[in-house]
């Protein structure tokens, strides 16, 4: 941890002394969990692209305080993240599991820290801070050792009966292979930046089984995006069940554009029928548009979560210009068949109809070609121990295979294995 940030949280937790002394229900409600994570990265590729494999360790402290008493409640968070190498060489580097070093290398040990304040009227609750914001149009992912975090305000309330509610306006970040804080938000596909990211978004239960989800968001000098989901779930007899999940995003260029002209309608409709311990799942997606369906990353250049289309995968997501994409998924969760904690899933999708024939030259996503095709299967398995000295102990083995014919992207296989264990301290 940098002396910034020994010296950024020494201050916010003298600041919270006074009211710590004032009210027990700060410490009360208080929490402090560690998470140690080991993954090995395997990407191999093919056809003259270069092989990538790394192997790390990594380790997630997270602290969160209670709220005072009173009508308004102040509250602490509090994180601190760290990775090691265990294997990677020059050559094969930049999976971004780990830190790169100045030298094109993967540094041995990297570690940063930060925190939030918080406060809560009633079932509204305010933070300011290092963030982990997670919704359809800013969503920061946690699929390697260390999460990525964002600075900036968010906003959550519950206070309307069966409504959701959110918003949040965020000017910097920290990609999940960087330690630095003051990084910028990134076109995930167009690879340039833009400003600051706000976004309101709400979701309501019109039913028990029935829910709707609406965002709106910009991404200054980029896009303005909208989003709406459809989830609708409906049990049938006998133990089985159906569910239908409809995700619909419309991007248009905001500002300077400096991702060029972007008009792209996005949708997808997913239906997933469920018996016993089996789940089998269809769905079909397509992106409406000349441009890409792009989506919000970092400045470290990874790619995060917020694409909630059906057919966004392992490394795909099916999202060229005027793609149209089918899948077929099957999960099987062991637990009701005598293994409880052991759960399998493999999944096909197939892209088709990619048009890059229509973009204007200088525009960032001018890689794509004519009539462009791809595939990619995905095979997963997960083992959590259920008792014991290691309850909660995650096995979790990754593989996608991933085809294409054209230029937009690179044939591969990727394995990852990833083995995590959540330990609470209070």
């Amino acid at each position: 941890m940098s002396r910034k940030h020994a010296n950024t949280l020494f201050l916010l937790s003298a600041l919270a002394l006074p009211t710590l002394a004032a009210a027990q229900g700060f410490i009360e409600d208080s929490s402090l969990n560690l998470l140690s994570r080991n993954v090995y990265w395997d990407h191999d590729g093919h056809k003259g692209a270069a092989d990538k494999r790394e192997w790390g360790q990594g380790f997630q402290l997270a602290y969160s305080s209670g709220y005072t008493r009173g009508t308004v409640g102040f509250g602490l968070e509090a994180h601190a993240y760290a990775a090691f190498k265990l294997d990677s060489q020059r050559d094969r580097a930049d999976t971004g599991l780990l830190v790169p070093d100045s030298d094109g290398s993967s540094r041995g040990e990297a570690s940063t820290a930060g925190a939030a304040l918080k406060l809560r009227v009633s079932g509204t609750e305010l933070k300011y801070g290092e963030l982990r914001p997670y919704n359809p149009v800013l969503a920061l992912a946690d699929a390697r050792l260390i999460p990525a975090t964002a600075t900036g305000f968010l906003l959550s309330s519950q206070d309307i009966p069966g409504i959701d509610l959110e918003a949040g306006h965020f000017t910097a970040a920290r990609d999940f292979n960087r330690t630095h804080h003051d990084g910028g938000f990134r076109a995930a596909y167009a690879g340039v930046e833009g400003g600051d990211v706000d976004f309101i978004g709400a979701s309501h239960s019109l039913r028990p089984n029935l829910g709707v989800t609406l965002y709106a968001s910009r991404y200054e000098d980029l896009w303005r995006q909208y989003y709406l989901n459809g989830n609708y779930d409906i049990e049938l007899d006998g133990g089985r069940g159906l569910n239908l999940d409809f995700n619909l995003y419309r991007s248009l260029d905001q500002g300077r554009a400096l991702a060029g002209d972007i008009q792209v309608t996005a949708w997808s409709l997913a239906a997933a029928y469920r018996f016993g311990a089996h789940k089998l799942t269809l769905a079909h997606q397509r992106i409406h548009g000349d441009q890409p369906f792009d989506y919000l990353g970092l400045g470290g250049g990874g790619f995060h979560d917020s694409i909630y289309l059906a057919n966004s995968s392992q490394y795909a997501d099916f999202n060229g210009p005027n793609e149209r994409s089918w899948r077929i998924r099957y999960d099987l969760d062991l637990s009701t068949l005598g293994v409880p904690g052991l759960s399998f899933m493999a999944r096909y999708i197939r892209g088709s109809d990619i048009d890059g024939g229509t973009l204007r030259a200088g525009t960032p996503y001018a890689y794509y070609g004519d009539d462009e095709k791809h595939w990619e299967r995905d095979i997963e398995a997960r083992y959590v121990v259920q008792a014991g000295k290691a309850k909660d102990l995650t096995f979790h083995l990754r593989q996608a295979t991933h085809r294409i014919s054209g230029q937009s992207d690179v044939d591969v296989d990727q394995l990852r294995l990833i083995v995590s264990w959540p330990l609470r301290i209070l």
